[in-house]
């Protein structure tokens, strides 16, 4: 009996295939994934807070002393849940999302959808020092990727759909539209166009309109500018762009070098123990570093740097500029050490907002610093709190346009654009010469899978081995004798070259048309002369494990060969052609850049 949901939906297709264009209904799509992003965004903030409101008053009354067990709590619940319900190894948001668009023409698993709801408010919300836009951009990305699916939607539209998810998560938690498309364009190395654009900037405002009218005008940041920019703290804004970007590269080399430190550590349970403990005991030192901090962020702008601080052991020297200095280089300094041993201990969240804490905590102190050294300088703190943001976010993520516009439209003006411009570049322009990819992109170019804004790489990232592998050409053996091999294999081939292959697969060589060509017609050799006499090898071997597309490439243009063999798992597997390689790369690019 056929399903009535599925014949509703096939009933649908064909409406919607006669009645609405493919542009239109892309723009349709958009504003509904824009939607669902910001419905995943809104639900993700709400559950994290609930839980964070629960606790905070078990937090007061202990004197900090839950500190030190919550993070335990929040990370083994997460890791009950990964095992027993989720049975998977949790991935990184973004760079799920990147390696979704360009190894897996833009399909996530639907448990994507759901899993970073629960995982990352457990995470975060039982202190865990991560952010909460990875796990929303995750969860809206998966929604649009599986409506994709259902409703039959081509590979380059779901993967641009994929893109306003993310910018409608973005524009729904920070309420900042541009930013959000900025961020995709970016992120994703998406081509601005207005094939692009519009529906990016439908989902963006769909994911403002759904925050909204969940959350009403409440904003995360409710700071409006007073003070603007003056010509005369050029200087200090530049040395605040130089110290971002050694932030930005300590943060990024701090994040890996902690990972690789909880690699020993082969049991889930030991590294939630040890990274639990050691968030714990950060947290009791330092409280800002509990979960994602916009309340401190808040009250940095606010210039209340004691509640910014919070209770903590060194409460008793708070009247000493220079302590609350020192505290604010430790937040800089070990926020970027909380996060990751929150990943490394099993949590679940992202790198964005700990990035932005991070800058706010420096930008702070730095311009304290100015106005407290003695020699008459007089700078806003406030506002070198912001681009202090805008340097981080530059930096670590490597997106400096998406830093300007967001500290932009998160104040309500662009009154500091000139400052922000001065900071992000000086901060990307010396982190992108120091460190190639940013935490979000440094696995997937080590795998080459990485989508960049060049097109040639892009589309072979795109391209798929297995799509140009040719698997008719005839084996031959080393013991074959010339007559076999003429009688048995030329003579039912189509190719002029045959593959040399053992009985167990493995390939040892191979042997062209031409080889035999002077001997084909000489009976008195068929018996005389065997396949091993000549065979010789091939001039170059695509490594099905490990070459991406760009380094096959790269192997027929060194070799000048128009065949090459490949091998996976040591044996022979096929051909690939130089004139199918290159038809495949026309077919893609013509598609890519339609």
């Amino acid at each position: 009996m056929p399903n009535p949901t599925n014949k509703r939906l096939t009933q649908f297709l064909k409406w919607r295939y006669k009645k609405i264009s493919d542009k239109t209904f892309t723009h349709v799509m958009s504003v509904v994934v824009g939607f669902l992003a910001g419905l995943a965004a809104v639900t993700l903030k709400n559950i994290t807070y609930f839980i964070e409101s629960l606790l905070e008053r078990g937090i007061v009354f202990s004197s900090n002393q839950l500190y030190f067990v919550l993070p335990v709590i929040g990370l083994t619940l997460v890791y009950l849940y990964v095992k027993y319900i989720h049975r998977e190894k949790l991935e990184h948001a973004i760079s799920s999302i990147l390696f979704a668009l360009s190894r897996k023409k833009g399909i996530m698993d639907l448990k994507k959808v759901y899993t970073p709801l629960i995982t990352a408010p457990l995470t975060v919300g039982f202190g865990g020092s991560v952010g909460l836009l990875g796990p929303a951009v995750a969860s809206g990305a998966a929604i649009s990727s599986n409506l994709g699916r259902l409703l039959h939607i081509n590979t380059k539209t779901r993967s641009l759909l994929i893109a306003c998810a993310s910018a409608g998560a973005i524009a729904s938690i920070f309420q900042a539209p541009v930013a959000a498309i900025i961020f995709a364009v970016e992120v994703f190395s998406l081509d601005l166009t207005m094939v692009s654009l519009l529906p990016m900037l439908l989902a963006s405002i769909s994911g403002v309109l759904t925050s909204y009218f969940f959350l009403g005008d409440e904003n995360l940041f409710s700071y409006i500018i007073t003070e603007k920019f003056a010509i005369q703290d050029t200087f200090f804004y530049i040395l605040l762009g130089v110290g971002t970007a050694i932030s930005s590269i300590y943060f990024t080399k701090m994040y890996f070098g902690i990972l690789k430190l909880f690699k020993p550590l082969k049991s889930p349970k030991y590294r939630l123990l040890a990274g639990g403990l050691a968030i714990g005991i950060m947290l009791y030192f330092i409280p800002p570093l509990y979960g994602e901090g916009f309340g401190f962020i808040n009250d940095l702008l606010m210039g209340d740097h004691i509640s910014a601080l919070g209770d903590n052991p060194f409460e008793a020297f708070m009247d000493n500029i220079w302590v609350v200095i020192a505290l604010l280089f430790g937040i800089t300094i070990f926020k970027a050490v909380a996060m990751t041993t929150t990943f490394a201990a099993g949590g679940a969240g992202g790198i964005f907002i700990p990035t932005m804490v991070m800058g706010s905590a420096l930008g702070n102190a730095v311009a304290k610093v100015i106005n407290n050294i003695g020699l008459g300088f007089e700078v806003s703190e406030s506002n070198f709190t912001l681009i202090g943001m805008a340097g981080l976010i530059a930096g670590v993520l490597h997106a400096p346009l998406t830093a300007i516009f967001l500290i932009a439209e998160i104040t309500g003006g662009y009154e500091l654009f000139v400052p922000l411009m001065i900071t992000a570049a000086i901060s990307y322009l010396i982190t992108k010469n120091a460190i190639d990819y940013s935490i979000y992109t440094r696995e997937l170019a080590e795998q080459g899978a990485l989508l960049t804004h060049n097109k040639d790489q892009t589309v072979l990232t795109l391209m798929q081995l297995d799509d140009v592998i040719e698997r008719d050409f005839k084996s031959v053996h080393q013991e074959m004798t010339l007559g076999q091999m003429l009688h048995d294999t030329v003579a039912k081939s189509t190719r002029n070259l045959y593959p040399v292959v053992s009985d167990k697969g493995v390939m040892t060589g191979i042997v062209f048309l031409d080889d035999i060509r002077e001997f084909m017609f000489d009976t008195s050799m068929y018996d005389k002369i065997t396949v091993s006499t000549l065979m010789h090898q091939a001039p170059a071997y695509i490594y099905y494990e490990k070459d991406s597309m760009q380094q096959v490439m790269q192997k027929f243009q060194d070799s000048g060969a128009w065949n090459l063999p490949v091998i996976r798992e040591g044996k022979y597997l096929g051909f690939v052609s130089k004139s199918k390689l290159l038809t495949a790369y026309r077919r893609k690019l013509i598609n890519f850049t339609r």
